[in-house]
């Protein structure tokens, strides 16, 4: 039986940096993942690789979105959700009030800031200008 210390030797879990990281650790999960005669230690072990995926993942996401536009990062999140312009209108207050800021008629106010970030689950700081 092949224990948390085996995996680990062999690849560390740790920090991704890079997308050679994030690529490698994806390689060495897919030893792993569906497999149901994993050690407790190798369970462990996938758990961590896992998470640093994750958070690579996240971190990778976030600097993409903030070279967009707040309109782009609406339009993004909202096709990511699978939303509608009045999906969105439910969110900011109706339909004709979504359609504007969608087509730049108009601007984001602070209450609509608040109301995508926390639609959205991201930081508001993503919709101000730059």
């Amino acid at each position: 039986m092949v224990d948390y210390d085996d995996p680990m030797k062999r690849s560390p879990a740790r920090r991704l940096s890079s997308r050679r990281d994030f690529e490698a650790t994806g390689a060495i999960l897919d030893g792993y993942i569906g497999r149901e005669d994993l050690t407790a230690g190798e369970r462990d072990y996938v758990a961590g690789l896992l998470r640093f995926v994750e958070d690579y993942d996240k971190e990778h996401a976030r600097l993409v979105l903030r070279r967009l536009s707040p309109i782009e990062i609406i339009k993004h999140l909202m096709e990511e959700n699978d939303m509608s312009t009045t999906d969105l209108g439910h969110v900011l207050g109706g339909r004709g009030l979504a359609s504007e800021v969608l087509n730049g008629n108009r601007g984001l106010s602070n209450a609509l800031i608040f109301k995508l970030a926390a639609r959205f689950d991201v930081d508001a700081g993503l919709f101000l200008e730059a």
